[in-house]
């Protein structure tokens, strides 16, 4: 704005120009000395005209040269703007491509990672169908095992209650015979005997003569059950709990199914074991 107030239009010589033509009309009345008349009032009236004219006029000029500079600035200022729009339309440019090459690269990575994804559920897939399969072998090896073991189990199981149903009959045998030193051996040797099977989960029990007869740990030669109330004469062979769980009850004589002694030994033979432990 400095710039533009600097400069003024001189107005003296419009000034001057004005006084005249003021002057000039002046004297065209002087002269006249007398009433006007038309061409000297004409006259006057031009000399005044132009008079205000050349008093207008350096003012007139001095606006349009102000409106000029005003629209000189304007102009400058809208170019200025303009080479900034387009430094700032260069920058979007740019950014834009930026923007369409970090696209294409984020396509890229989607579709690689989405293959790697693909990838990594085809292995998982065989990797979860290796390990069914090898799951499903495991298992079926296992279940191989526990059998042979369960059946290896039952065999030590019946040869170690064999062994000690002998050693009971043994111990019976010499009971009924009345020799009392070889009772006493073959009681040690009994307990020996027992105490060893309790080492490995087998318990024997045997009820005493004169217990009532229990239907659950109880078993009758015959198998038959007797009434209620029985009572128990004398045990015949020794009952079997496994870890807990009876694998045997004890087979008894009781006092309604009495039988000779020959036949009680004879029960023996086929009396069998009602479980090989637990499952």
């Amino acid at each position: 704005m400095d710039v533009l107030t600097s400069f003024r239009m001189p107005k003296w010589p419009f000034f001057l120009g004005d006084a005249a033509m003021l002057g000039l009309a002046y004297f065209i009345y002087f002269e006249t000395r007398g009433p006007l008349g038309r061409w000297e009032f004409g006259a006057c009236g031009l000399c005044v005209a132009l008079g205000a004219v050349l008093a207008v006029l350096p003012f007139l000029l001095d606006h349009r040269a102000f409106v000029r500079q005003l629209d000189a600035a304007a102009l400058g200022s809208v170019s200025g703007k303009i080479d900034n729009l387009e430094k700032i339309a260069a920058q979007i440019a740019s950014a834009t491509h930026q923007w369409e090459s970090l696209q294409a690269l984020a396509g890229k990575t989607a579709a690689s990672a989405g293959e790697i994804s693909w990838r990594m559920a085809a292995e998982v897939r065989d990797f979860t169908e290796f390990m069914a399969k090898a799951n499903d072998t495991e298992k079926a090896n296992l279940r191989l095992e526990v059998e042979k073991l369960r059946r290896a189990e039952g065999d030590w199981l019946q040869v170690l209650v064999h062994v000690l149903d002998h050693v009971h009959a043994l111990h019976a045998g010499a009971a009924r015979a009345g020799q009392q030193k070889l009772v006493e051996q073959l009681t040690h040797f009994q307990n020996a005997c027992r105490d060893a099977a309790r080492r490995v989960g087998l318990v024997p029990f045997a009820p005493a003569p004169g217990d009532a007869f229990d239907g659950q740990r109880h078993q009758t030669a015959g198998g038959e059950a007797p009434p209620e109330k029985a009572l128990v004469v004398e045990p015949l062979a020794v009952g079997y709990t496994l870890q807990g769980q009876l694998v045997r009850p004890a087979l008894v004589r009781t006092n309604v199914t009495a039988q000779p002694v020959a036949a009680n030994f004879a029960a023996l033979k086929d009396f069998p074991i009602a479980a090989t432990g637990p499952a």
